[in-house]
């Protein structure tokens, strides 16, 4: 008889293990409380308008193809790419907008009207950080850690001071180039998995160069296309999904995870993983604290979360500006202090914001000459801000963003366009996705929360249970996410050949 295998979570890494262990022989049952899989890989649609909820930008499209490749199948038919050029628009005030481009002529031409020497000073540091990505990269990012041996070793401490994280992203860029532009250019990337430049370690500044050096892609559909396409490889190998299944806790007896339970209904299962934020199953899952090991409700409440986002989902009216992207930042003026305030629990008044604009390249995700305007702020997640959102100042912090649209060419009457209008919050965040405190991107991956120190994908306290998400190792964005399913597949798989159950 097949061993059953419960995922409980159809977000990015339950589908990429769900897929993983599906193809090797395991019987698995996805149960997700959403109406619709993705997770936070989520998708809005209104009025003809589609909106990727979460994640929009495509970096290590190889990690992507490879959830496909080790099926057997060919991920051009899943996930179409097309690989952008430039990677996005960055505005620096209302005067300065520059096209990044990976096109090495493009991009050095762009260097070399800020500075020679930091051009010399930008090339080095993706020279620098490429060496530091690479050893991440086998050491620590697709490596599992069970035990204190797998980190406390001679050769793994040797390369974890290879990567020279003890400093912070900002201070580290500011070994390579001194203009205040490119420090933002090579900083702004940590808040892609909420963390900010001064705290978070300075092995996040591998981000850009990724960007840089493997190039930024878009998946024809957007960012939902994924999602979709790992539930339909999943239910092709013959995994089954169960949509508006609601979790409500993990059965262990005797050290051992047994089933879950859904609506008083108790399913049995040899193997459980969980792609529930782990903050969220610790508290609300194992409702016994003694399952639990460290991992108390106290100890929950004290560690340490990512911050936030406060998204707009505009369905407009007619085209815009040829001078917008499908990716564009805008910096805020003080862009200091803008980081600042997120992370010391203010709403920022003078917000950095991301607009991401698919239909520029893709015509399927707004109405015959229309246009699909995701935005998005970093803000605090809820803990820190102290309280959740309330309707006011939701209108009044929508009010800031479109000031702050205002001042992209071609958008300066923006609310006259706006045909649909969808916004998300922290509040969003908590109560569709379970994130806890609304933290859009998971536990914070600081130096004591990262590697070995980050939970475990396979959990320590009992047997049978595992861990994917972007809370556990390695952490937070798709491709790492990706790879997080990926690790607790392979973990599990290791238990039940070495009959460790």
């Amino acid at each position: 008889m097949l061993n059953k295998v419960i995922i409980i979570g159809a977000g990015t890494a339950g589908l990429a293990a769900g897929i993983r262990l599906q193809n090797n022989g395991y019987d698995v049952e996805i149960f997700e409380k959403n109406p619709k899989i993705g997770g936070k890989m989520y998708q809005i649609q209104e009025k003809g308008f589609k909106f990727d909820v979460g994640p929009t930008i495509v970096m290590m499209p190889e990690v992507y193809k490879e959830v496909f490749q080790q099926a057997g199948k060919n991920p051009d038919n899943y996930i179409p790419m097309k690989k952008l050029n430039p990677i996005y628009s960055i505005q620096f005030s209302k005067e300065e907008t520059h096209d990044v481009s990976t096109d090495l002529a493009d991009l050095t031409n762009f260097l070399e009207n800020i500075s020679q020497q930091d051009t010399l000073g930008y090339y080095k540091y993706l020279t620098q950080t490429y060496k530091r990505y690479l050893i991440a990269k086998e050491h620590f990012i697709e490596k599992g850690f069970r035990s204190s041996k797998d980190f406390y070793n001679p050769k793994t401490l040797l390369n974890a001071l290879k990567l020279k994280t003890f400093n912070n992203a900002y201070n580290e860029i500011s070994k390579y180039v001194d203009d205040e532009r490119l420090m933002k250019m090579l900083s702004f990337q940590t808040l892609y998995i909420g963390i900010s430049p001064h705290n978070g370690p300075s092995i996040y500044t591998i981000i850009p160069m990724i960007e840089t050096i493997y190039g930024v892609w878009y998946i024809k559909g957007g960012m939902y296309t994924m999602a979709t396409a790992m539930a339909k490889l999943f239910q092709e190998l013959g995994g089954k999904i169960h949509l508006d299944s609601n979790v409500e806790e993990i059965i262990i007896e005797n050290n051992k995870a047994k089933a879950i339970v859904i609506n008083g209904e108790v399913i049995e299962s040899d193997y459980i993983i969980v792609n529930a934020d782990f903050p969220y199953a610790m508290k609300n899952l194992i409702k016994n604290e003694k399952n639990r090991g460290k991992y108390t409700n106290k100890k929950i409440e004290n560690m340490d979360y990512s911050c936030s986002c406060f998204l707009m989902y505009l369905g407009l009216n007619k085209k815009i500006s040829d001078d917008t992207r499908l990716h564009n930042i805008i910096f805020a003026e003080d862009f200091e202090k803008n980081i600042s305030d997120i992370f010391n629990g203010n709403d920022p008044k003078d917000p950095s914001i991301y607009m991401y604009i698919p239909t520029k390249i893709d015509e399927t995700l707004a109405p015959k000459d229309k246009e699909t305007l995701y935005v998005l702020a970093p803000v605090p997640e809820l803990k820190t801000r102290g309280h959740k959102w309330t309707s006011d100042e939701i209108n009044e912090y929508k009010k800031i963003i479109y000031d702050k649209i205002k001042t992209k060419k071609g958008l300066e009457n923006i609310e006259n366009l706006v045909e649909v209008e969808k916004i998300y919050t922290p509040n969003n965040f908590e109560s569709n996705f379970n994130a806890m405190n609304g933290a859009t991107f998971g536990l914070a991956p600081t130096l004591l929360q990262s590697n070995y120190f980050r939970p475990h994908n396979k959990f320590k306290y009992c047997e049978n249970l595992y861990f994917a998400g972007s809370s556990v190792h390695p952490g937070a964005g798709v491709p790492i996410a990706l790879t997080s399913g990926k690790i607790a597949a392979d973990e599990l798989m290791k238990d039940d050949i070495n009959g460790d159950n």
